[in-house]
């Protein structure tokens, strides 16, 4: 680290210690040429992948647009806030530590799915009926069967996708 005062290219740690619960780590640091002292601050950059929509373009991942969705669809639903909060957390987990730069709204979309119909079949349903077209109440029933059957995993389907709204 360059020294703010002088320039001078090393510099060396004198005490290092967790601040911000554990989120940065406080360092004091003093220059090998002038001696001054000063304080740096350092946090890790956990970069979201972009998401590239089933038209080919591509956007910034926005936890605001996932949050949203995921609320909509359990509006009016017993769900805590802190249950929510976690399950955005495991997302955003899932989709950085891919280690992709960009990644299809499809992945994100089933990740939802997922979280939703751990959280509540009715807005698993919800998001199952927006997310995947359904286009009359045979695909709301066979859905219902689906995650009625605890043998059957989410199926992968490739239509719609809440980042294309």
């Amino acid at each position: 680290m360059h020294c703010p005062f002088c320039a001078h290219p090393e510099t060396k740690v004198i005490d290092s210690r967790l601040v911000a619960a554990g989120e940065q780590i406080r360092r004091r640091r003093a220059c090998n040429a002038c001696g001054e002292r000063f304080t740096t601050f350092e946090t890790a950059e956990l970069v979201m992948p972009r998401i590239v929509k089933t038209d080919g373009t591509r956007e910034p991942f926005n936890e605001d647009k996932l949050r949203s969705g995921i609320q909509r669809a359990l509006e009016k639903r017993p769900v805590s806030v802190e249950a929510i909060e976690a399950a955005l957390g495991r997302i955003k987990h899932r989709l950085r530590s891919t280690g992709e730069r960009e990644l299809d709204s499809r992945v994100v979309g089933e990740c939802v799915m997922t979280e939703l119909r751990q959280l509540d079949q009715v807005a698993y349903v919800r998001f199952a009926s927006v997310y995947r077209s359904f286009q009359d109440l045979d695909e709301f029933r066979a859905e219902i069967e689906r995650i009625s059957d605890p043998e059957c995993p989410a199926d992968d389907h490739p239509q719609g996708h809440p980042y294309d709204a």
